[in-house]
Formats: structure tokens, sequence, C-alpha cells
């Protein structure tokens, strides 16, 4: 018994009707947007090629997309160094072309995210510029964080804080003042005790908002408030604390003001529109923080995203999550990969295994209360490339670690064709080279086969938006044999059960009734399913008496 239990077939549809709190169980698709459909030929990603694939994701059956910076940008770090936050980079089109997209987008059904990058603008940006030409002291370096070193001669930065991206955080200006940046010396970050700071970005907010778009992913939501007085950290390698400790220059608690009077802001706008926070926290109580009632929507929930393949380890990242998001009235947020990590394939193994065990963790996030993102891709099963030619890394984060390397999992998406560059692009390479052996991972090959990755996507998002026990809602723990996930949800008088085997041995759980969809073969044993490992089941249940209790 393999994937192919109900009929799952996409139907023919139209445009999905808006929903009341949409945002609370959507599942949104992130568009790398470099990588995701390219229509001009020069091998770049841009919104006209964004536009003219959104069928692809209508027909997924996603809520919505989110976009990454398309913005105006020198491109020091793909596009998250922002110099003008109110137009396109010629890259990617025209402001038109957003318009377009937007439009077509909602006439599909499909609701627009857009990236806002608020701790930093690029070093060209207008503002950087007059900053670099004004007086110490002069009001245009007071749009930034500029200090004058330590030192006899002020030769040493202001303190000990370290880039992301490697090295101090402090670059020196050519009159001998140190301007800050948590990322690369092309993101300079801004001053938010600056009211100007304030007012430009509610503006930029507006600008988008009155283009049409229905919200927001807040980029660094946790860093545009230092801890006054900028003091020391006291160690170095400070990277590796990022999300496990509390650092003077992420996560302040003077980010929520921010946040209350930006989510004031998106209240004021008709349609539901949201905010998500890029927030790493080092505790899922610190990160609910950032979707209190009267802040943002939701919050990226990395504590999950980085859990190992381990059931213990799942369960209880699912239930601090459940529970701290519920404490604020909160849906979670359940995420596999995205722009910044490698894919989760690979993650989870790579080869045979990690895709079997990719194949299931869909079917797991997919069943879980709340809202789930998807990486562009991942409905296809890519694996991260590994094998990059030297010439084309140009990550900035490759300057801390070349390990730690991003470009891999922005290699561009394959459509169509058996060659590279896959029909990605009209024009005969992709920015970044195509594994020949993607051939088989293909839209175009996997539509065609109902065992494929993307046929899976295809039912179990088709199953989701259907059935009133999946989405929004509770979880009851079932017992379940060591080693496995076994959960109902409830709704609308019908319950699914979804039963994920993380072991490395076959499994046998209660059947609960038809199954609906499988990640892998499983077989009815009596009053039973077995399970092989690495599979997921989802089931509609009959018996309603099943047992709760600890997995």
């Amino acid at each position: 018994m393999t994937q192919n239990i109900a009929d799952v077939t996409p139907a023919a549809e139209g445009p999905r009707e808006p929903r009341a709190r949409w945002w609370r169980d959507a599942v949104i698709y992130q568009v790398y947007v470099r990588s995701f459909a390219d229509s001009d030929g020069d091998g770049i990603g841009d919104l006209a090629g964004v536009r003219a694939r959104l069928p692809h994701l209508a027909e997924l059956g996603v809520d919505a997309v989110w976009l990454t910076p398309f913005y105006t940008s020198p491109m020091a770090d793909f596009g998250y160094d922002v110099a003008d936050y109110r137009d396109v980079d010629p890259i990617f089109g025209t402001l038109e072309d957003a318009r377009a997209l937007v439009r077509d987008a909602h006439g599909l059904g499909l609701r627009v995210i857009v990236d806002v990058v608020p701790n930093h603008t690029s070093d060209r940006h207008a503002w950087f510029r007059a900053a670099l030409e004004a007086a110490p002291g002069a009001p245009e370096r007071d749009r930034y964080i500029v200090r004058d070193g330590r030192g006899e001669g002020g030769e040493l930065p202001p303190n000990d804080w370290e880039s992301v991206f490697g090295g101090p955080a402090w670059t020196r200006l050519p009159d001998g003042q140190w301007y800050l940046h948590l990322f690369a010396p092309e993101q300079p970050d801004l001053n938010w005790e600056n009211a100007e700071v304030r007012a430009e970005f509610e503006d930029v907010l507006r600008f988008w908002l009155d283009l049409g778009v229905d919200g927001f992913r807040v980029d660094v939501a946790h860093g545009m408030v230092k801890a006054p007085g900028l003091p020391d950290v006291g160690f170095a390698d400070q990277v590796r604390m990022l999300g496990r400790t509390v650092l003077p220059y992420f996560d302040q608690d003077g980010v929520h003001e921010i946040h209350r009077s930006w989510r004031r802001l998106l209240d004021s706008y008709g349609g539901e529109r949201i905010a998500v926070a890029e927030a790493w926290a080092p505790t899922q109580d610190r990160l609910a923080l950032y979707v209190r009632p009267d802040e943002l929507h939701q919050a990226f929930n990395f504590h999950y995203l980085t859990v190992d393949w381990d059931a213990r380890a799942k369960r209880e990242v699912i239930d601090a999550s459940l529970l701290t998001a519920g404490q604020v009235g909160a849906p979670s947020t359940w995420v596999l990969s995205n722009h910044d990590v490698k894919r989760h394939v690979t993650r989870y193994g790579d080869g045979e295994v990690g895709l079997r065990r990719a194949r299931a963790a869909a079917l797991l996030m997919l069943a879980l209360p709340g809202s789930a993102y998807i990486y562009q891709g991942e409905e296809l099963g890519l694996n991260e490339v590994l094998d990059l030619p030297e010439e084309y890394l140009q990550d900035p984060q490759r300057a801390r670690d070349p390990e730690s390397g991003r470009d891999g999992c922005r290699v561009p998406l394959p459509w169509s064709g058996e060659e590279p560059p896959f029909g990605f692009t009209p024009g005969g390479s992709s920015w970044l080279p195509m594994p020949p052996e993607w051939a088989g991972l293909t839209v175009e090959r996997q539509s065609r086969d109902p065992e494929s990755m993307l046929a899976l996507y295809r039912a179990a998002l088709r199953l989701r938006r259907e059935h009133p026990a999946l989405g929004d809602g509770a979880l009851r723990w079932l017992v379940g044999p060591p080693g496995t996930l076994v959960f109902s949800r409830e709704g609308g008088g019908r319950r699914i059960t979804c039963a994920v085997n993380v072991s490395g041995r076959t499994a046998r759980i209660p059947s609960y009734g038809r199954p609906l969809l499988a990640s892998g073969p499983v077989r009815p044993d009596g009053e039973c399913l077995v399970l092989p490992p690495d599979t997921a089941v989802w089931c509609e249940v009959t018996d309603t008496g099943a047992q709760s209790g600890d997995g």
C-alpha cells in the first residue's frame, strides 16, 4: 500500500474563497526569487518568472507565497542589503512587474508576503552615503550606529561584538569613527532609537500595503534594538550562541514596542494583513513574546527546523512549541528548510534514506496544528548541492566558515527537460549550476509520476485544505510503539490520526480506520497497519475510543 490510498488527484477548481484568520493555519510557500524562474534569459530568476509559474503554486495547494527581497540592491548579500526599499532591482524587473504579480496571485487565490529588512540597509543606501559625507555627531550619522573607537587614538572597535558573517562587527570610517554591521560591512545597522528611522519604515510598510501585498516577513526581527551602552559580550565565537542566549545585540526587549507599532499599522488595513518574525530566541518562551496578541502574527519555529530525526526530540519540540504559542493565543509554525540552511533531504541522511525521511517529515509537518512553510523545491525532494564549483560560491557567510555557505540550498529549480537548466531560464545557463541528475526531479517529470514527492505534496495539501480535522486546532497524543509519533486531530465531527515511524525498525500501529495517505508502502495486518522505517500515514479515524497517552 503506497501513497495512492485515496483519490487525491487535484481537482479543477477556481480561486479559493478568502478565510477569516487565514494565517493561523496557512501553508506558505517561500520563493527565493533569484532561483525560482527566469523570464528574460540572463540566468537569474525574476518577478515575471515567478508570475508565470504561479499556476504551479495554485495547483500545489498552498495559501500564500513569500518572496525574498527583490528591492534595489548591490547584492552584497543577495538582496538583504537594500539600497531602495520602494523600488525593484532591474535584475528582478520593475514595480509594474510587482503589481502584476500581486494581481495575478490574488486572482489565483494566493496571498503575497514580501520581505522587509529593517535591521540594516545597504552601504549604497542614500542615507548611508549621506552619513559618510557628514561630520561626526551630524543628524545623518544618527540614523546608523556610529561610535568613537576605544584605545588612545580610537584605533580599537567600540566593543567586542562580532559579525554573524565572521570577524568584528565594526568597520572604521576615514575620519576615525566606527559603524556597526552585525552582518557584512556592506550592511550597516540602523539606529532604531532614531525617530526618523521608525517613521521611514512605517512609510515603507504603507507603500507595499497600498500596492496590495498581504503581509511581511520581518528579517532579523530580533535585532533592531541594542542593549543600552553597547556592552561587551565578553567572549569570542559569538555566532555559536545565536539562539541560545540573549546577546546585547539580539533579542532585546525593546524590539517589542516596534512590533506593536507595526501591528497597529497592519490592523488599520483591511484584508487581515500579517507580519511574520524571523526571530532567533534562546527559548520557546522568549520566541512567544514576538507573537503576543498585540505583536506579530507568526514567528518562525527554528527549534523545530533544527531538531534531529528522533521521536523523543521531535515530541519535545512539538509539545514546547504548542504550549508556548498557545499561552499567548498564537498558532505555532512548522518549517523543514529555508534559504539559510541545508535542505532537509540532505540533513536527514541524503540519498534514499534522506528522501524517505523527507516524505515522512512532510506528512508529519502538514498534520500538526498551526501554519506550515514550504521552501521552494522541497515539494520536489531536492537535495543540497554540495559540489558547486568554487568560482560560483559567493555567499558572504562563507567568510565565517567555508562549510557554512548557503549556496547549495539556493540552486535554481528544475522545471522541465532532460538537461540543465531544466526550463528555469530561456538562456543557456543559470546563475548557480544545476546537477544533471536533477533530470528525474523536474516538475514536468514528477507531474506524470503518481508516486513522486510532488504528487505526495499535492495530495497532502489537498487533504489538509478539505479535511476539517486538519489545520488550526488542538492535538492529542496517542500511545504508539517506541520510536513512533502518533497523534489525532479532530474537527467538524471527524478525526484524523497521523502516525510516523521515526525509528529504523518496522512498527505496527492500530489502523484507527481508513488510511488516507502514506509517505511510503504500508500494509494492513489484522487490526493494525505495518509501517516500515521512516514512514508516515494519515488515517480517517473510526475508533473514537482510541487511547491517549505518551508515545
